[in-house]
């Protein structure tokens, strides 16, 4: 172990307590969240319809574009975290990165939405991956680094569930306000597009809308938490060496219950996002809603986020992180897939019947509640994981750790449009056809092929998580032999507890 890795960090309790966060802390700091929510959301509900259904592109070539931008972010987040981990400069580590992202952030977005008139199929696919890396890039180099905050503002088990909270309630509050925003004021519907989700020009005019947001909220967040710089730790006095660079974060990311729950994140991610991306198919054509019903599902998502904001830091209080978050799971496997098997077996009432949304709203309430509040635990539990790797490194590494946690999240637009592509093309769902246009043949098959996919997804994010080792108990203990450490590196011994 080297005990020079890390720079003093703010000062600790004998068991490595911080003092409490205060409500202004928390809300700035989870503010910055509503720019991954607002790109989020636009990639996993709107993008893959976008590029297939209103630009014209073939449903699984733009998946496949997708996925080489979200493979080459793969390796790109890793690199950004690690360099936030070792940046030195009189704003500390992560605010520069927050800082600079901020613009490149709306212009790429904005770019997103308003593919060049006239180009090639093939043109075009590249032009949907070069902006998607683009886009992918700068909200990671925000991302990740305001993300790696959370396990430097507080080191409290339950704390930081609660703060986490925060960032998951403005993710779903930024994300849910513009895609609200796309359908009721964007896509809705004219003369010449009765089907306001086909309006091209809709799509431009919401990019420029989410792209002001986005940027708003980065700047904001930076600003307001820019007052902690002077208490977050410092990296270390050191050169640190290409080899050594690549064979820390490889040390540091092998930890067993890292990789547990990396898993069992990213297989929930997929699930989640598959569900997003393919949910606007769903409601269009399976149950024919109109553009104001589907919006008003905002609502649902909304108030699930809102449950799972008070719900999360509570259960994981009462029943440890672990055990509530292997209860969540197939809770929210169960309501999301149940209204597609009961009218697979023609239990559900007709499309058109009010009866129908209210069961709808109802399971996709229950299942967004389950799943965020599950989201939470998992990300509280990489959040634990620092100090785990800390004790048996040496090395202090929250934005490494959370460069992977960002490409999970990333991974529900990017794996979910990829998953939703081929769906859509396995069944041979017919590219701009308007509501009530595609046939029962085709409907049925969206809902036997996707059910099945799920239970797949779901059942693999239970499995990883057994194998997750940290708990309330075991990461106490970590702190507190970390303290200790601290102190003899003072050249002093902790008070007896």
């Amino acid at each position: 172990m080297n005990k020079e890795i890390l720079s003093p960090g703010p000062a600790l309790s004998q068991d490595g307590a911080q003092p409490r966060l205060s409500l202004t802390t928390r809300l700035f700091y989870g503010f910055g969240s509503v720019a991954f929510g607002a790109k989020d959301n636009g990639f996993s509900y709107f993008l893959a319809f976008f590029y297939a259904q209103v630009v014209g592109l073939p449903a699984a070539k733009v998946g496949l574009a997708i996925m080489v931008a979200l493979i080459i972010d793969a390796f790109i987040d890793p690199v950004l975290g690690q360099l936030s981990d070792n940046t030195r400069s009189k704003w500390g580590r992560r605010h520069p990165f927050m800082y600079a992202a901020a613009l490149p952030v709306a212009l790429s977005y904005l770019l997103l939405w308003n593919p060049p008139q006239g180009w090639s199929e093939n043109a075009l696919i590249a032009y949907l991956v070069v902006t998607a890396i683009l886009i992918r890039t700068f909200i990671s180099t925000y991302e990740i680094p305001s993300a790696a905050l959370s396990a430097e503002l507080t080191t409290d088990y339950d704390e930081r569930t609660q703060l986490l909270s925060y960032r998951f309630l403005f993710s779903w509050i930024g994300g849910l306000a513009t895609y609200a925003a796309a359908l009721a004021i964007f896509l809705r519907p004219t003369a010449e597009y009765p089907v306001g989700q086909l309006n091209p020009q809709g799509y431009s005019s919401y990019g420029a809308f989410a792209a002001l947001v986005m940027l708003t909220a980065i700047l904001v967040s930076a600003l307001g938490t820019h007052r902690e710089i002077k208490r977050l730790r410092a990296p270390p006095h050191e050169r640190i060496s290409m080899g050594r660079f690549w064979r820390e974060m490889g040390g540091t990311l092998a930890n067993r219950s890292f990789l547990m729950i990396l898993g069992a994140a990213f297989f929930l991610a997929m699930a989640t996002g598959l569900g997003f991306a393919i949910s606007l198919y769903f409601a269009t054509y399976f149950w024919a809603f109109s553009s104001g019903q589907i919006a008003g599902f905002t609502a649902s998502s909304l108030i699930g986020a809102v449950i799972a904001f008070a719900a999360a830091p509570r259960v994981a209080a009462r029943f440890d992180k672990k055990p509530a978050a292997m209860a969540l799971v197939p809770t929210a496997l169960t309501f999301a897939v149940l209204p597609v098997i009961l009218r697979l077996l023609g239990l559900m009432p007709a499309n058109g019947e009010g009866a129908l949304y209210a069961a709808v709203f109802a399971t996709n309430l229950i299942s967004q509640s389950a799943a965020t509040t599950a989201g939470i635990l998992f990300v509280s539990m990489i959040a634990d994981v620092v100090e785990d790797a800390e004790l048996k490194t040496g090395r202090r590494q929250e934005g490494l750790f959370f460069a992977a946690a960002a490409f999970v999240n990333k991974a529900v637009s990017g794996l979910g449009i990829f998953g939703a592509s081929l769906i859509v093309g396995a069944i041979g769902f017919p590219q701009g056809a308007a509501p009530g246009e595609v046939s029962a043949e085709v409907l049925r098959a969206l809902g036997r092929v996707y059910v099945p996919v799920q239970l797949a997804l779901y059942g693999l994010a239970t499995v990883f998580l057994l194998g997750y080792g940290i708990s309330r108990a075991s990461h106490g203990e970590t702190l507190r032999l970390l303290a200790a450490r601290a102190a003899q590196a003072r050249g002093s011994e902790p008070e007896r507890l």
